[in-house]
């Protein structure tokens, strides 16, 4: 397999095994791992760990990209959830471009409309998540990965490499 992903962190609190897990199972299996951020630079885990930041939201042309999936943390909706990655998303979806993202980010996909009509599951510990995937038309599953189409959604760290195996699944499939 090969293509290049991106996998999209938080410049600021990032769940590191989530990043880390798939990354390694990305690459294992032949692709090409793009970091991309919020800010340029070093982003930072929830365990202080540093991350290097190959590039920019802002510099990013999705028509580049094989793949898009968001990072969880408490950090994504803060440094996620914004104009250029929903545009990114969108046309993504319309690319047909595989996506989707693990813990909290499948809530920024919602957000972007990219979910709409589709299964997707995330981290709900708060118990907002079932309405929030409600009211965007998102048809929640209480599963710890959800692979609808192209779409990969997972609820947390403890299934980090179970997503990155569903992504290479989802492109052995195309």
């Amino acid at each position: 397999m090969s293509g290049k992903i991106i996998l999209a962190i938080a410049s600021v609190d990032f769940q590191p095994i989530e990043y880390s897990i798939p990354k390694k199972v990305l690459i294992e299996n032949g692709f090409e791992v793009i970091t991309v951020s919020d800010k340029s630079g070093n982003a930072y885990a929830t365990d202080e760990s540093l991350v290097l930041v190959d590039k920019k939201l802002d510099e990013i042309d999705i028509k580049e990209y094989d793949g898009i999936f968001l990072i969880g943390g408490p950090g994504a909706p803060e440094h996620l959830d914004n104009p250029k990655m929903r545009s990114l998303l969108v046309e993504a979806k319309e690319r047909g471009i595989p996506y989707g993202a693990i813990c909290i980010s499948p809530r920024i996909l919602a957000k972007a409309g990219v979910l709409q009509g589709k299964k997707a599951t995330g981290w709900d510990n708060d118990r907002e998540l079932k309405d929030l995937f409600f009211a965007h038309g998102v048809d929640y599953v209480q599963n710890e990965v959800v692979v609808d189409g192209n779409i990969v959604t997972a609820s947390g760290p403890r299934v980090a490499k179970e997503f990155g195996e569903a992504i290479v699944q989802v492109f052995q499939k195309k």
